[in-house]
């Protein structure tokens, strides 16, 4: 039986609201791990690969046909929004996105140019594809679209590449905050224009990913990040979709990633929701299952998973997730059985 996707366990859980089972999905669920991903990808650049309709959409429907999760995320990359504008940058395998000139002043910034639909028709095409697609898998899967958050994706353009101390960004934020203020600002709309673009596509739900957030003091993210993910997540709100908001280590900062605008708020894996909850306010969680233990045996995993089921219950609504991306050297049969084990958990 068709379930209207309004209905669909997600979309629920997201708007705080009575669901049939806990719903769950994983992050760098289209890849990494999976055999037929491998496949799919081999001799094609990561980038390549995030351009190509038909890829995009193969490789987003892979995972829910194998494990049948309760929503696809749009398969793209963080810097891919950059790629489209003209940014020169490209993704080393083993390392990550490098930018060939790194943002450095008011004229570097402005030489970034706006993003346009028309800039990313690749984006639109699959999003079509992949909600008609879903339409008919699991009696109707929602789509989630995908884009980085302000932070991260300057941190690239600041640092020229994957940082762990993010001294260059936050020496640019400190030391020269107009330029930090017209970098965001221009990397907010970049990432608005993006996730703008799948939702009028046919996207149900959206995540702002911000991988480098838990750099932050809550005071800076307050000062320097805060109003423009907010922005974004203001922008994607007015489409009437629920928004999801994911950082790592950020548990000093939930309370404020979740007034940014978010509606649900997710959790990485060293918060435990107990602790998480009572600082997300009246807003869903995500998470927040630690991605190694689907190396541990079934029994282990499961008894973790359910815990996290368990103190989920008094969140809002709870997305059953890992509490980061999918490690690439994961089994997918055990995957396979803790998304069973989720979706069969008792609610009742």
């Amino acid at each position: 039986m068709t379930v209207p996707l309004h209905d669909s366990a997600l979309l629920k859980a997201a708007r705080g609201e009575k669901v049939p089972h806990t719903p769950v999905w994983f992050m760098r669920q289209a890849g990494r791990s999976l055999p037929e991903y491998l496949k799919v990808r081999e001799g094609i650049a990561m980038l390549d690969s995030c351009m190509n309709a038909e890829l995009i959409t193969e490789i987003t429907l892979q995972p829910v046909r194998r494990y049948g999760v309760d929503a696809a995320i749009f398969f793209s990359d963080i810097v891919l929004p950059l790629k489209a504008v003209g940014v020169d940058l490209d993704i080393v395998p083993g390392v990550g996105p490098v930018v060939a000139s790194p943002v450095r002043t008011l004229a570097d910034v402005e030489a970034i140019a706006d993003l346009t639909p028309e800039q990313v028709p690749y984006i639109t095409r699959a999003v079509r594809d992949l909600v008609g697609e879903l339409a008919s898998v699991n009696g109707g899967t929602p789509l989630i679209g995908f884009a980085g958050a302000p932070f991260t994706v300057a941190s690239y353009l600041v640092e020229g590449g994957p940082s762990k101390e993010h001294a260059k960004t936050k020496a640019l934020m400190f030391g020269a905050p107009d330029v930090w203020d017209a970098l965001m600002r221009k990397v907010a709309d970049v990432s608005a224009v993006f996730l703008e673009t799948q939702v009028a596509a046919g996207a149900s739900a959206v995540q702002l990913f911000d991988s480098w957030a838990g750099a932050l003091t809550p005071a800076d993210y307050v000062r320097f990040v805060q109003p423009h993910s907010a922005r974004v997540l203001e922008r994607v709100g007015a489409l009437g979709v629920p928004r999801i908001h994911f950082g790592v280590g950020t548990t000093n900062l939930l309370d404020l990633m979740g007034e940014a605008g978010a509606d649900v708020v997710g959790v990485d894996w060293r918060t435990p929701l107990d602790r998480a909850i009572p600082l997300v306010g009246d807003r869903s969680v995500q998470g927040n299952l630690d991605p190694t233990l689907v190396f541990a045996p079934t029994e282990v995993m499961t008894e973790r998973a359910a815990a996290v089921i368990e103190a989920g219950r008094a969140a809002r609504g709870h997305i059953f997730n890992l509490g980061h991306g999918v490690i690439p050297s994961t089994d997918p049969d055990q995957l396979a059985r803790l998304t069973e084990f989720v979706q069969s958990y008792p609610l009742d």
